[in-house]
């Protein structure tokens, strides 16, 4: 039998892996492995802001997967991106710093019967490794984290149609904000980026590349994990226990195995580890039936519960201001973009995907802000497509507490394969409901005066569409995901049979096996994901650390 050579073997080098290795690797007694099945994250266009276009359907940096079809889509596939490279997600996602709210983590703690989940116990994770460019105001502070390895810093640009229309906001009843990040992110202001000086900061550079370099440390590119290898024995109540991985160096390549004197930990993301659970036999018993899977350990929670923030995107036509749609449709405009990014690092070169956010209520039937506004001084068809020649801008708005559940479920027993993803948009009454309020709340904030002199016109979805059938079926339509897919192994109380995890992060039944990425949540974060991912991971690593199961 081959030697375990490792203490810990870590699967998936995105936002979650790369910060496990960092602080696992910290005490040098403790030999680190971590396997990633994209490259090295060298790629030109992952540290130019704007790259993310060059890098979203890109089989260098995207796994290329697409939904299943929608019927709340109206049939409709979407593109589903998810990193394949160093730095995973965080090397090509629109680099927002968002935490969500407070009562986000305060049901988790109520979900998982685990009071340390609650935000007061979780916020000082966020701290650990923030490098806040605020940290050292007063005002700040409390919830600011400085010299951190995640940097992130105000954005180097500003566009007079989106402060138009965050004082239209205003007028519509949002407040101002300066900070997003305090628990309660009600308001409407810029939003603030990881980045470093105007280029992209990924988890790669923040966590992997420090600790590189030392030597309990392998990192290991271009390996696709097949499976898990178990074996009985887990002891402590656990029948089975993950003593190590199978992989691949290539496609075609032969299988070869990895032992672990540990633990192993999945941090695929919420498509790659549920994938792997289920080509290793843990999951729903008929599914790896179906796929001639032998059974290892049934779970049915296995890939369920699948959570997707979905993005409804109305467009106004404009006049009498700058948008990108104007300036990007010359060569000279292009190249006074390009000029003005190489000597300063500003500009649209240097923007995120979204610039100016906003969370609000839908209704006034909402205690919380349960929509969030991702607002674009551009218009496009659909992402990839080239801009609109016309000036416009884009409210993009989510339901940021769907009720839709869907799935991520293999498609064969080939690793190979891309997963079965389902993910059941609009499918509540409720959901249907918020997304015809989002609409006529985005309608009435362009109808306030301080838009008016850009005399706002409606493109998409159309102020013919009035009904609330009317507005949910266009809805389906123009909505597309924000990437913000959660919740496919998540943690639960031990009375609860749709659990996948303890509140420790272990995988039920199966000793030296946790999850850390965003898998575990049990719900999604009120906000974009980035963030509460690195915080479950420095959690992650603080149990492991600690020697909270195994």
């Amino acid at each position: 039998m081959e030697p375990a050579r490792h203490d810990h073997v870590i699967v998936g080098a995105g936002t979650a892996g790369c910060l496990l290795a960092n602080r696992l690797s910290e005490d040098p007694r403790c030999r680190v492995l971590l396997l990633e099945a994209g490259g090295e994250d060298n790629y030109h266009w992952i540290h130019i802001p704007v790259g993310y276009l060059y890098c979203i359907g890109n089989p260098r940096t995207d796994w290329l997967y697409f939904t299943e079809p929608d019927a709340g889509l109206n049939g409709r596939r979407l593109r589903y991106p998810r990193g394949k490279v160093l730095g995973g997600c965080s090397s090509i996602n629109g680099m927002i710093y968002m935490r969500g709210q407070a009562r986000d983590y305060d049901q988790w703690a109520e979900l998982t019967g685990d009071p340390s989940w609650r935000w007061p116990a979780v916020l000082p994770h966020f701290l650990r490794h923030e490098d806040h460019w605020r940290a050292g105001e007063p005002d700040f502070s409390p919830w600011h984290g400085a010299g951190g390895e995640w940097r992130v810093e105000r954005q180097r640009l500003r566009w007079d149609i989106l402060d138009a229309f965050a004082a239209a906001a205003r007028e519509a009843g949002v407040p101002a904000t300066a900070d997003f990040n305090r628990g309660d992110n009600e308001g409407v202001g810029y939003f603030e980026v990881n980045q470093k000086r105007g280029i992209r900061w990924n988890a790669s550079k923040g966590f992997l590349r420090p600790a590189r370099r030392r030597s309990n440390l392998d990192v290991r590119t271009g390996v696709q994990v097949t499976r898990l290898l178990v074996e009985p024995g887990g002891g402590a109540g656990a029948g089975l226990r993950a003593v190590g991985v199978a992989f691949r160096c290539g496609p075609g390549a032969p299988e070869e195995t990895v032992r672990v004197a540990g633990e192993v930990v999945l941090a695929a993301g919420a498509v790659g580890t549920p994938q792997i659970l289920q080509l290793s036999g843990i999951g729903p018993a008929a599914l790896l039936a179906e796929h001639g899977i032998a059974l290892r350990h049934e779970l049915p929670g296995v890939g369920e519960n699948l959570q997707d923030h979905l993005q409804i995107r109305a467009v106004f036509a404009v006049e009498g201001v700058r948008t990108l749609n104007t300036i990007a449709n010359s060569w000279f405009g292009k190249l006074g973009i390009g000029m003005r990014y190489l000597l300063t690092q500003s500009g649209p070169m240097s923007m995120a995907p979204s610039q100016l956010g906003a969370f609000t209520r839908s209704s006034p039937a909402y205690r919380f802000p349960n929509v969030e506004y991702h607002v674009q001084p551009l218009s496009l068809d659909a992402f990839g497509e080239p801009l609109h020649r016309e000036g416009a801008f884009t409210a993009s708005v989510c339901n940021l507490n769907p009720g839709a559940r869907g799935h991520v479920r293999i498609r064969s027993a080939r690793p190979e394969d891309p997963p079965r993803i389902q993910a059941n948009y609009l499918s509540t009454a409720e959901d249907r409901q918020v997304a015809a309020d989002s609409l006529r709340l985005t309608r009435r904030i362009a109808a306030m005066p301080a838009l008016a002199r850009y005399r706002p016109r409606e493109v998409r979805p159309g102020v013919q569409f009035q009904s609330d059938d009317e507005l949910a079926r266009l809805a389906g339509d123009i909505g597309t995901t924000i990437f913000h897919p959660v919740g496919t192994c998540r943690m639960g109380r031990a009375d609860d049979p749709a659990a996948v995890l303890d509140p420790q992060l272990r995988v039920r039944g199966v000793a030296g096996l946790r999850v850390a990425d965003a898998s575990v949540m049990p719900t999604i974060t009120s906000g974009n994901t980035n963030a509460p991912t690195l915080m479950l991971a420095e959690r992650a690593a603080q149990l492991i650390r600690s020697g909270s199961g195994g």
